[in-house]
């Protein structure tokens, strides 16, 4: 009780010294909580487009957790009618049954030959379930699709001789949504197969690379082609990306010792890893920058004070206070103003988050990416909450120098600014 009292009385002193000099400390105020709206303005862009970029990125190919025989990533590629899963995998029903699993979608990966008249061109293509993929792909929180069709359809599950090309693979084939075209593949056997499909529709996804010697045709026109059964993977769409971790641990659980391996997602997405680091190093001098700004602006308003306070902290040394009392008093009074300003700084980011968000930031293709977005800004307690203790730490290490120095003033030499 009586520690709470006098951790009062300090806040009430600091309040009042603070008070006391309106303007100045308003414009330190100013200074925190400008910083504070800035680095959460600027913290839940990034974090938005990286939200963004990783949901669009699992739902147009990736999806949370893929399934597939042991040794399928590193062999698959030379071998890949060694790793096919079993059509009536035994595992399945214990697969579905895997917290937070929402859609299971099996997939047929294969490369081959497409030709359209005298033009021939290489693509990687994929067998799938046309009513699983549409699951995968749609969210409403997205800016737009994951796969976006940008002419014709998206596979059907009654139209199993039809096609989707990618944007950029359409393009070097000279192929156009009707055409006929003819894919070509290697079957296990080591002979060549044919199939003659319809061009349904074009997409485009988050990565032109994919797109350029992408498609995808319906799983049973793919086992056709390639005369087999079974798929190479299953991908898992789980509720949440966060839970990722979670139903990866508790697959590797229940189904160890089975032959099947479980990849994340954050294992396969390497452009995304590569961009979550470059912007937390951007995102980290945005941060130090802020900090320099308020440590100079806090630490100059505190030296005045101690400055135009000296005869008045002479005299107080003089009746007895400690050279700890006045060092806690001037660390409160930065203090003070750092909680100030990042409370103000807060509140004004959080409706500045939210006004933006409403109107829309209207943003270009980035480098691999071939279509625009309309930006928002994604708050989260984890931003709003670093933002206010950057404000909060500045303040006590600038309050830290000029406090010092008011401690250990000697009481003669101070007492003389009273005359």
């Amino acid at each position: 009780m009586v520690q709470a009292e006098i951790a009062a009385r300090e806040v009430s002193l600091a309040a009042r010294n603070v008070l006391r000099h309106k303007r100045r400390s308003g414009v330190a105020v100013a200074a925190v909580a400008f910083g504070v709206i800035a680095l959460i303005l600027a913290n839940s862009f990034v974090a938005w487009i990286l939200w963004a970029m990783r949901e669009t990125t699992i739902r147009s190919h990736l999806g949370h957790v893929q399934v597939s025989k042991a040794g399928y990533r590193e062999n698959g590629t030379a071998d890949p009618f060694a790793y096919l899963l079993a059509p009536d995998l035994p595992e399945s029903a214990a697969i579905a049954s895997l917290p937070h699993v929402q859609v299971i979608a099996p997939r047929l990966r294969f490369s081959g030959l497409v030709s359209r008249g005298d033009a021939t061109v290489s693509f990687a293509g994929e067998g799938v379930d046309p009513a699983k993929e549409a699951e995968i792909q749609r969210s409403e929180r997205l800016p737009r699709a994951a796969v976006n069709i940008v002419a014709g359809a998206d596979l059907a599950p009654d139209e199993p001789a039809t096609v989707i090309l990618g944007e950029g693979l359409a393009l070097n084939l000279g192929a156009k949504v009707g055409d006929a075209v003819v894919l070509l593949a290697n079957t296990p056997s080591g002979g060549i197969n044919a199939v003659e499909v319809r061009v349904k529709g074009l997409f485009s996804t988050i990565s032109k690379a994919f797109d350029d010697t992408a498609l995808r045709l319906p799983l049973a026109t793919a086992r056709t082609l390639l005369r087999v059964q079974g798929e190479h993977q299953l991908v898992l769409l789980l509720d949440r990306t966060e839970r990722t971790r979670e139903a990866l641990g508790e697959a590797e659980r229940r189904l160890s010792g089975r032959g099947l391996e479980f990849t994340p997602w954050f294992e396969l997405s390497d452009f995304y890893n590569k961009t979550v680091e470059l912007f937390g190093k951007q995102a980290a001098v945005v941060k130090l920058i802020i900090a320099v700004i308020i440590v100079l602006s806090i630490s100059s308003t505190l030296m005045m004070s101690v400055m135009e306070r000296t005869g008045e902290i002479g005299t107080a040394m003089a009746l007895g206070v400690t050279r700890a009392r006045i060092l806690v008093q001037f660390l409160s009074e930065g203090v003070l103003l750092g909680v100030l300003g990042g409370v103000i700084g807060v509140v004004l980011g959080v409706v500045g988050a939210w006004a933006i968000s409403a109107i829309g930031i209207p943003m270009p293709p980035p480098p691999g990416q071939s279509w625009g977005y309309t930006g928002e800004l994604r708050l989260t307690a984890g931003i709003l909450a670093d933002a206010f203790m950057l404000a909060v730490l500045t303040t006590l290490v600038a309050s830290l120098y000029p406090a010092w120095k008011a401690s250990r003033m000697v009481i003669v030499d101070a007492l003389r600014f009273n005359k």
